[in-house]
């Protein structure tokens, strides 16, 4: 590990407060907006890399921390393991932001796929776990049970992302193995706007996939 303090506990909402930045400096406040729209982040990443110690990668961390500790804790199970993910996550990304390429995926997609690798790296680290793998431990199942896990958790955080109605639709076409034809009846609309919702639902969900580095 990096030697870099572990990000604070105890806030109300569990997750880390304070950015694992390598300048080893005290987090600045979070960057203010312009008069106009918020910078999105490759703007940011560009401007860590150009000034590494100004406010733009606190920003980046404060936009993304909830979420990549919210994976680390349901991928590993233990707080203190999550706030290791979100320190040597973040430490990985600012170490490597001079490199990053908009072109190839979102800051999402590239932290999802650091705090991926992390988490396979934690999880196999003994120290991690309670217990040692038996001696036929396939040393390629950590990163299948974590990339199982990763789809499953960003499948979900997508669905709860649509509107009410849109997710009904598809909680009830698949999880349900409805028709639409039968969805419709059970929700009492026309044919029409079931297939209209799904239609917009596939749609939004296929697009938040896109952006956390995943293929649909």
């Amino acid at each position: 590990m990096t030697g870099t303090p572990l990000p604070a506990r105890g806030c109300a909402s569990d997750a880390p407060r304070t950015s694992p930045s390598a300048t080893r400096r005290a987090a600045a406040p979070p960057a203010r907006p312009r008069a106009g729209a918020d910078p999105d982040d490759a703007t940011l990443v560009r401007a860590a890399a150009d000034d590494p110690d100004g406010p733009a990668f606190t920003e980046l961390y404060r936009r993304h921390v909830h979420r990549i500790y919210g994976l680390g804790r349901r991928l590993l199970g233990d707080p203190a393991l999550a706030e290791e993910l979100v320190q040597e996550t973040f430490v990985r990304f600012w170490r490597n932001a001079d490199r990053y390429d908009p072109a190839r995926g979102t800051v999402r997609a590239l932290l999802t796929t650091i705090a991926r690798s992390v988490a396979v790296d934690l999880w196999r680290r003994p120290s991690s776990r309670p217990l040692e793998p038996d001696d036929g431990y396939d040393r390629a199942a950590p990163g299948d049970a974590v990339d199982t896990m990763l789809v499953g958790l960003t499948v979900r955080e997508a669905l709860d992302h649509l509107s009410p109605a849109h997710r009904e639709v598809l909680e009830l076409s698949y999880p349900g193995d409805m028709t639409q034809a039968e969805i419709a009846d059970r929700l009492g609309v026309p044919l029409g706007t079931v297939k209209t919702r799904t239609f917009h639902a596939l749609k939004a969900l296929r697009r938040t996939l896109l952006d956390a580095g995943m293929t649909p």
